[in-house]
């Protein structure tokens, strides 16, 4: 009941969101119109005789429905409905701000251009005031919106089951904390989750006599039924961790639960050298399972991806087609090699890719390529000098597997062995996986665990400055490297 309940409010919240910014783009709309008449149509003496007629005009109708749509896409891209809770009224001003600026263009470009303006001072003045019309009015409404949601979330209306995990002493320190804090969080703690065992290597002894009574302890190992089970949509992480190894290997195993996790800024500091708090008024607490990217950037990214590969796969079909005749002459076994890689949030997935190896090429268990690998067939040394056996993956890019741009994704044989020297490989399931990847322009294939290591520093600077123009640059190298064929 508590997760229908929750899943309820958050699609409620939503869905205000976006029917309240219709309403609030289409009232700016409207009376923007009203003003376009006064300034512009009647003074121009056109064959409007009222502004009744002008109003209801076949092309003014039509764009009082489209314009607010086309507000709805670029409120979208904004990030700003990705998540309807905890929202800042500083963040959510300067997204209305700038959301309201590249709507004014637009619709500038699209349907005001045309207008019989008598001189360009006066198109400037239209836009500002489209502007202001559209910022103000969105904006009051998105405050009227979110302060209903803080109002419930005060009265504690709408709550979100949470999960402590960590050592006993922290967990019940953080939850002390939370529960004489004057701010309601929402954070509705409904049981913790011992670590002790696994950071002491104590079997099955969890020390319970330190928790409160009335709440429920479980094993790490049960975790991912209890989150089903009980419809956790937070877990707060509390570690006494000194030098952030147990904390990377605690992380490893919540990122495969897709919830968000929260820890300390003191431990996100000393585990990413950044700070990026979640709220400034109550318990500082910082969302480790997403990278520090705004919501608009990761919109922009995913919706990207999806446009340049279904442009690239349409464009370059002709060439897959003829590189899986030549595979097929080449050497016996299937065009396309299929993989299971570990993804975003540690989500597997099934990796495509031209087949440029033997098919019996693994048969004594997983191993990495080499340059002269005489496991490789002479198409595939071609191809993959040149990175065309990359090709389909521009599908799992697609259908949301793979980014154009990211950390390139492990099997798990190799991601056990990773972890084992390098525990912060952790962090890379913060972003999806990607066909190139700064790692990839910089150090080239890996040939053993040593060389994987080594592309990992690439990969976790690009985590730590994801930006569109940092995977600009990326491409930029990457394309260099197919048509110089650098790519062995």
């Amino acid at each position: 009941m508590r997760v229908s309940h929750r899943m309820t409010s958050e699609m409620a919240q939503r869905i205000r969101y976006i029917a309240g910014d219709f309403l609030a783009a289409s009232i700016a709309w409207f009376l923007f119109n009203i003003i376009r008449y006064i300034d512009v149509e009647e003074p121009q003496g056109t064959n409007y005789s009222s502004l009744w007629d002008f109003l209801s005009c076949p092309n003014v109708i039509l764009g009082q429905i489209l314009f607010p749509m086309l507000m709805i896409g670029i409120y979208y891209l904004s990030g700003y409905y990705n998540n309807p809770f905890f929202k800042s009224r500083i963040e959510e001003m300067l997204t209305t701000v700038s959301s309201s600026v590249v709507g004014s263009i637009a619709i500038f470009f699209i349907a005001i251009i045309n207008d019989p303006i008598p001189d360009r001072a006066s198109n400037y003045e239209l836009i500002l005031m489209l502007w202001g019309l559209l910022f103000m009015v969105v904006w009051v409404e998105r405050l009227c919106i979110t302060q209903f949601g803080i109002n419930r979330i005060r009265r504690h209306h709408w709550k979100f089951p949470t999960l402590i995990v960590g050592e006993a002493h922290k967990s019940v320190a953080l939850y002390d904390r939370l529960s004489k804090s004057a701010r309601t969080t929402g954070y509705d703690i409904v049981g913790f989750v011992n670590t002790d065992a696994v950071s002491h290597g104590v079997a099955e002894n969890m020390t319970t006599t330190a928790y409160p009574p009335e709440m429920e302890v479980f094993r790490i190992e049960d975790i991912k039924e209890v989150c089903r089970d009980r419809g956790i949509k937070n877990l707060i992480v509390a570690t006494d961790d000194k030098d952030g190894n147990d904390t990377f290997a605690l992380l490893n195993k919540l990122f495969s639960l897709e919830l968000p996790i929260l820890i300390s800024p003191t431990l996100f500091h000393l585990i990413t050298g950044k700070q990026k708090l979640r709220d400034v008024a109550g318990e500082p607490l910082v969302d480790i399972s997403f990278p520090s990217m705004s919501q608009s950037t990761a919109n922009l990214k995913r919706w990207g991806d999806a446009f340049v590969s279904a442009i690239t796969l349409t464009l370059l079909s002709p060439l897959m087609a003829l590189l899986a005749i030549a595979i097929k002459l080449d050497s016996k076994g299937p065009v396309l090699y299929r993989q299971e890689r570990i993804g975003y949030h540690k989500k597997p997935f099934k990796i495509l890719k031209f087949r440029t190896m033997r098919v019996d090429a693994e048969s004594h268990g997983p191993q990495l390529s080499s340059t002269d690998d005489p496991r490789i067939t002479r198409l595939g040394r071609i191809m993959r000098k040149y990175r065309l056996d990359e090709l389909p993956q521009f599908w799992n890019v697609l259908v949301g597997d793979m980014s154009i741009v990211g950390p390139r994704p492990e099997r798990e044989f190799f991601i056990r062995q990773i972890l084992q020297r390098a525990p912060y490989y952790a962090l890379i399931h913060q972003v999806r996986p990607g066909i190139t990847s700064w790692g990839m322009v910089r150090h080239g294939y890996a040939s053993d665990v040593d060389g994987m290591i080594d592309r990992l520093q690439y990969d976790l600077l690009y985590i730590a400055n994801v930006s569109l123009m940092v995977d600009l640059k990326i491409l930029v190298y990457t394309v260099n490297t197919v048509f110089t064929g650098k790519g062995v």
